[in-house]
């Protein structure tokens, strides 16, 4: 029997060339193509594919929402995450959701079938090219500051796009105890100013989703 692939991607160029890739394969076949994560997320109710191609940046939204969801229904179907943004976030984030495999979109055609092949035999391990540097680099990576319960509160109202005024109403404190706290917020980030500092937290995932959403 041969392994039947779903490829989830906005660019029907790229659909088409891994087609091709795995045409070449006598042991693959792709049995669905999808251009968004509710078109995926269908194809795959509908086709229950053994193995799921899928791009990290799509119309409707984030490529790991397609890992989440196939994952949180099925622990065999392999899932593959493919991307122009290699970074070492990326290959924790598709990690983390469950995913069977991450390459970046500047690999080779035959990567990303061989990546489909291990997602098939294996879709409960993760394999990436650049894993053992990230984890280096994780391992090796200075500790995130550590923001207080009241600055983490702060914080968040700066991301709501409150003034130091309405946040002293907000959390019940004098303008000059808000000031002071937004003071130390900036010192701890490193920042100058709020965008710095709203940046600088949403890098090193101080804020919510919801919260870098508003921002």
């Amino acid at each position: 029997m041969t392994t039947q692939v779903l490829l989830i991607d906005d660019h029907e160029l790229i659909r088409q060339g891994l087609a091709r890739a795995f045409e070449r394969d006598a042991g693959m076949t792709v049995v669905g193509q999808a251009g968004s994560i509710a078109e995926g997320v269908a194809a795959f109710a509908e086709l229950q594919p053994d193995v799921i191609v899928t791009d990290l940046e799509l119309p409707d939204g984030h490529g790991l929402e397609v890992v989440r969801q196939v994952r949180a229904t099925s622990d065999t179907t392999g899932l593959v995450v493919l991307t122009m943004h290699a970074g070492d976030d990326q290959i924790f984030a598709a990690m983390e959701a469950g995913a069977s495999a991450f390459v970046g979109k500047d690999s080779k055609a035959a990567d990303v079938v061989s990546a489909a092949r291990h997602a098939a035999v294996a879709p409960r391990t993760f394999l990436c090219a650049g894993l053992s540097g990230a984890m280096m680099r994780r391992a090796t990576a200075p500790a995130p500051p550590k923001l207080s319960g009241r600055e983490e509160e702060v914080l968040a109202l700066l991301a709501d796009g409150l003034g130091t005024g309405e946040i002293a109403t907000t959390l019940y404190m004098s303008e000059s105890t808000a000031k002071t706290h937004i003071t130390h917020i900036y010192q701890k980030l490193g920042a100058a100013n709020r965008a710095q500092a709203l940046v600088s937290a949403m890098r090193l995932g101080l804020l919510d989703h919801a919260s870098t959403q508003r921002f």
